[in-house]
């Protein structure tokens, strides 16, 4: 009778854990920056935020990836390079082995990116509405397909191609999908500017969501 209950039990540990291991199967990738660059929408353009992408990423004990920043730029007379051509086909999943979006429809369609989610590198929360401050703004220079804009926008959507940290602005989005009845994590609205004042004001700090490429 002994060896039966041992039998049960050891049974029953294995099918708890196994949500557990089968979650750490998946490598993480995605994640938002847990910090920015300080320097508003000043990112050293698209090489400087893919650059801070890896280092965060590699800090992190993430190997072997290439790691590209959710962000798009905007070009006269042509449409800019567009973030979602920038970031691979998916699967995405974020530090803690929960799945993002399978794919770059499901990613702008129906992510699962919520509060609980939508981690940063190294699997903490991320500031959002009815925290002190709301970081909640992370900047992505993109419509809510995840392209540029049109070339017949003249608005400035990306801080100048991210090399700007005063005149100017950046689309952003809500990762905790909360604030203004804006619930799109990548779109909500412009920023009140480009320096790192204008970010925090608007109720963000300058950061990024970073996705696995490969």
């Amino acid at each position: 009778m002994h060896v039966i209950r041992t039998t049960a039990m050891a049974g029953m540990l294995f099918l708890l854990s196994a949500p557990l291991a089968v979650a750490q199967d998946h490598p993480m990738g995605f994640f938002i920056t847990s910090v920015g660059l300080g320097q508003g929408g000043n990112l050293g353009g698209l090489e400087g935020a893919d650059a801070h992408c890896n280092k965060l990423a590699e800090a992190a004990g993430s190997t072997g990836r290439t790691w590209r920043a959710y962000l798009s730029t905007q070009e006269a007379g042509k449409r800019g390079v567009s973030a979602r051509s920038r970031i691979g086909p998916g699967p995405w999943y974020n530090a803690k082995g929960e799945l993002i979006a399978s794919d770059l429809d499901q990613l702008h369609l129906n992510p699962n990116i919520v509060l609980r989610t939508a981690l940063d590198e190294n699997g903490n929360r991320v500031k959002g509405r009815g925290d002190a401050p709301n970081e909640h703004d992370i900047l992505t220079g993109s419509m809510e397909d995840g392209t540029a804009y049109f070339p017949t926008d003249t608005e400035d959507h990306t801080c100048s191609n991210w090399t700007s940290s005063g005149d100017g602005s950046a689309q952003v989005g809500h990762h905790d999908r909360h604030g203004g009845g804006n619930t799109s994590w990548n779109s909500a609205h412009g920023s009140r500017g480009c320096s790192q004042e204008n970010l925090v004001s608007t109720g963000g700090a300058g950061l990024l969501y970073c996705l696995a490429a490969d």
